[in-house]
């Protein structure tokens, strides 16, 4: 009996291995928004809302350390939405383009006129996001916002972190009237809110040198010809003077974006993609995103590290935060997936932290939707007993997540553990500073 029931364990671990490559495809299948990688909208409120583990006896919530990155945006290029017109336009005049081809002009220009000026701007499902987010954040944790809590609220300078930070803030004080709200969204803070302002020699010089990797497998993998060929008539008339597969991404990235505009309710583009084309060139962009911006070999194992001065910030917040007994509230943060997913691997969350040589099984182990959606989010939520004694629970994006460290109490962690380690570990960047 023993043998069989050992028997059936290795099957049942022989399926969930054979299963486990194909789960990206399936989830793809089964919803074609989460393909738009960094354009996936977030989650919520349409997914059931994650159930929260109660904290050990004597604990209390106190203090939510921060950083969040702003709701979902119009992408942001307007040569992302007016090139596409332009090439489907000459194709018209040439008078190759199909029936599919003249409707995919139309809509494409509807998209065109309604984007015109709002480049990179939030868009009225991002303000709703983080509305929500904020409302779930007072209702989890009203001993946090509570009473007379201190919300210190801060932005990088785009404007559409701006309005999030906007969003966020005035439904706290929907919930607390008498809450304390100071806001800013200055360069003086753009050190460690936003890495982009200025060079990171750090990480920028491999990030640069292993772009052409992406590239090289976009080129080998994404096949243009049945996608074009519903579209044109007579591919010949364009055969070496349209960058077909590009076209084929362009109106991907289009397709990607609609989820985020209610004004596009209805719309979808991706019919004119099937299952299998849509699995491929999420992948590339999968592949893209790991190399440029998460815990590469290819790029040294360096691009965490971005987040340094964001991380020495949070640590030095929470420091702060726990030496006044009597304070309570939070510090919120609000800037950009490039900022969110660097972080979360130098917090080694969850498996976003995943380091592997073998970008052919990287949508296996680590999977772009799952981790950086638009108004994605860190909460680290510190309690404290009457001992001072300091306990911290990561949600990521609302999930309770794990830590690389021991606890017996999951997924509550000590301070006492996470704060040296992290210091630690931030010393290692010195010697690639030199």
């Amino acid at each position: 009996m023993r043998k069989v029931f050992i028997y059936l364990i290795m099957c049942v671990a022989s399926l969930m291995a054979m299963a486990q490559p194909q789960l990206a495809q399936q989830q793809l299948a089964a919803n074609h928004n989460r393909s738009g990688s960094n354009h996936y909208a977030y989650p919520f409120p349409s997914a059931s809302q994650p159930k929260l583990t109660p904290a050990p006896e004597g604990y209390e919530p106190f203090f939510i350390n921060h950083y969040g990155r702003h709701g979902s945006r119009w992408l942001t290029k307007q040569s992302s939405y007016n090139q596409p017109v332009e090439a489907l336009e000459e194709l018209q005049h040439e008078g190759v383009l199909t029936k599919q081809g003249e409707v995919l002009l139309d809509n494409l220009r509807m998209v065109a006129i309604e984007a015109q000026g709002r480049a990179g701007d939030l868009s009225d499902v991002g303000a709703e996001q983080h509305q929500g987010i904020a409302r779930r954040m007072c209702e989890n944790f009203p001993e946090v916002f509570g009473g007379d809590a201190h919300i210190d609220a801060r932005s990088t300078v785009w404007f559409r972190c701006i309005l999030s930070m906007g969003n966020e803030t005035a439904e706290i004080r929907a919930f607390n009237p008498h809450a304390r709200i100071s806001t800013d969204a200055s360069y003086h803070d753009m050190y460690y809110m936003g890495w982009g302002y200025g060079e990171d020699t750090l990480a920028n010089p491999q990030r640069k040198a292993i772009r052409h990797i992406s590239d090289s497998i976009f080129n080998a993998r994404i096949n243009a010809s049945r996608f074009m060929n519903q579209i044109v008539n007579d591919t010949t008339a364009i055969a070496g003077r349209f960058k077909s597969a590009k076209f084929m991404e362009a109106v991907f990235d289009i397709a990607g974006s609609l989820q985020n505009h209610h004004v596009f309710d209805g719309m979808n583009l991706f019919s004119y993609f099937t299952d299998e084309e849509i699995y491929e060139l999420w992948k590339t962009k999968n592949i893209y995103w790991y190399l440029q911006w998460a815990n590469s070999p290819q790029g040294g194992n360096r691009m965490p590290f971005i987040e340094r001065a964001l991380l020495n910030n949070m640590i030095e917040t929470a420091d702060a935060a726990i030496a006044d007994r009597d304070h309570h509230g939070a510090a919120l943060r609000f800037g950009h997936e490039t900022c969110v997913l660097p972080l979360a691997c130098l917090l080694e969350i969850d498996n976003v932290n995943y380091s592997c040589n073998d970008l052919n099984t990287l949508h296996e182990h680590w999977r772009n939707y799952e981790i950086f959606p638009m108004a994605c989010n860190i909460q680290m939520v510190f309690y404290r007993n009457t001992d001072n004694d300091i306990l911290v629970k990561v949600l990521f994006n609302e999930h309770e997540a794990t830590l690389p460290f021991h606890t017996d109490t999951f997924p509550y962690y000590r301070w006492n553990d996470i704060k040296p380690y992290y210091q630690q570990k931030l010393k290692t960047t010195v010697n690639w500073l030199k």
